[in-house]
């Protein structure tokens, strides 16, 4: 089979800003002429990277699809390309436009607007995974053989992920962020004060309100505290009064060591050792933050290792589809396939290896990450799974699997469970006996995916021992 090229888009509805990159990737057949396809990309390339704007809104509750659909249509006329030629993509709304009341429908939109889309409300536990992945911090874990979190600092939160050897270990999100107070760049006047900040205004008594004209000195209270949550938040310093507020969802557990730290997000980009002259110039408060961030205990006590991406970590391509067919050892129920783009949730293999209620946990814990506004919709667990395992093993797995699955099970979501190991027909089986009568699930084996994936399950081919799967991974870097 000939190589073949792609135009690919990727499109960041975030806090702050709204962003574009268009993609051109070559896929390759790395098959032998005998064998099932194995497609997959051997060159990507960034043809286009859009202009960065603020993320427009048509009030403070609702994005405005329509300002967002004619940005999308003036960087593909920018870009020379005509939508029709786009033949796949992704699109990810992230951070506080996440919780927008037409979120759902601005992501839709966008999906239909060209080619085969990856659509993804991305919560803050997902979003930690997406940006760590762009940052490349997954890679730098494995390159170093060490825990290495990525601290996602953007207009309306921080997104910690832990890292090690490539495997998420853990998230965090707080409320931490560039865009918290908004400020003239002309007049110096307050503008926007978030909820929590204009609370803790209140506690510290410091006076400050919207359409009050400022100065970095008055805010420097506000600024160290968000800088002290960033350092307690991995584990730095005595904890700050403040520190429970201030978290989205939950804070890391800080029971496996922080060896190193990398950085992405808007606010990465203002990590300066001097102040500039003009300290609102982007109307907010970013660069006091980052200069906060840059002179703390983070870079007194960690190593920060580059990142590959900043401000363009959550998504700096699109998605890119690799085809493949699971292994012949499957399990699945009738009536169910095909599904469409399913998240990945692969759990590491270190917490395989444990008992059933502490995989049950583990499993549980992890579904949770791809909670949005506490609304949760199907994932398809990964494991790698053992290569020759007994009888005990898979029943372990699938008590495990059963139980902290729960939730799902409870809304009859399809349970979709994918292990590298051949080993799905005997962990199907086992799911079978203790899954309620008649539930929907498949088991296959064989395919080899990561956290951040997306996946899509053809209708069994080959008599019914095969199933097609498009792996669909975000291009990052």
């Amino acid at each position: 089979m000939p190589d073949d090229q792609i135009l690919s888009v990727g499109i960041d509805l975030g806090t702050s800003t709204t962003q574009l990159i268009l993609s051109r990737l070559t896929v390759k057949n790395f098959a032998s002429a005998f064998s099932v396809p194995r497609i997959n990309i051997s060159k990507k390339e960034f043809i286009f990277k859009s202009n960065i704007i603020f993320t427009p809104l048509a009030t403070q509750t609702e994005i405005d699809a329509a300002a967002i659909t004619k940005f999308v249509a003036d960087q593909y006329q920018a870009a020379g390309i005509d939508k029709h030629d786009i033949q796949m993509g992704a699109v990810i709304i992230t951070g506080e436009t996440a919780r927008k009341e037409n979120a759902s429908a601005v992501t839709q939109a966008l999906s239909g607007y060209a080619g085969d889309f990856v659509v993804a409300t991305a919560g803050p536990d997902l979003e930690s995974i997406i940006a760590g992945k762009g940052a490349g911090t997954n890679v730098t874990a494995k390159e170093h053989r060490c825990n290495v979190v990525n601290m996602d600092i953007g207009g309306g939160t921080s997104n910690l992920g832990l890292f090690s050897d490539e495997d998420i270990l853990d998230t965090a999100c707080f409320d931490v962020g560039g865009r918290l107070i908004k400020i003239s760049p002309q007049t110096k006047e307050v503008t926007y004060i978030s909820p929590k900040v204009m609370q803790l205004i209140q506690d510290l008594g410091l006076g400050i309100h919207k359409g009050m004209t400022v100065t970095p000195k008055q805010l420097q209270p506000i600024i160290d505290v968000l800088v002290n949550i960033l350092e307690n938040s991995i584990g730095l310093g005595e904890k700050n009064p403040y520190f429970e507020r201030f978290i989205t969802n939950h804070d890391l557990h800080l029971d496996k060591p922080i060896d190193g730290i990398t950085f992405s997000g808007g606010v990465a980009d203002c990590l300066n050792e001097e102040l500039p002259a003009d300290v609102f110039r982007y109307g907010d408060i970013g660069l006091l933050l980052g200069h906060g961030v840059r002179h703390s205990q983070i870079f007194k006590k960690q190593t920060v290792y580059p990142s590959v991406e900043t401000i363009r970590a959550t998504v700096v391509g699109a998605g890119s589809h690799t085809t493949d067919v699971t292994g012949s050892t499957i399990a699945y129920t009738d009536d169910i396939l095909p599904l469409r783009n399913l998240p990945i949730l692969k759990i590491a293999k270190s917490d395989e290896d444990v008992t059933e209620t502490q995989l049950a946990q583990t499993v549980e814990e992890r579904i949770n990450w791809y909670k949005v506004q506490n609304e949760l919709s199907n994932v398809a667990l990964a494991f790698t799974g053992k290569h020759n395992p007994s009888f005990q093993d898979i029943q372990r797995y699938a008590a495990g699997i059963v139980k902290g699955a729960q939730e799902l099970i409870n809304k009859h979501e399809p349970l979709i469970i994918m292990v590298h190991e051949d080993m799905a027909k005997a962990l199907g089986h086992s799911l079978f006996s203790q899954l309620p009568e008649r539930y929907p699930f498949v088991c296959i084996d064989s395919v080899r995916v990561e956290n951040g994936d997306y996946i899509d399950l053809g209708e069994p081919v080959a008599g019914g021992e095969v199933l097609p799967v498009i792996v669909k991974t975000l291009v990052f870097g």
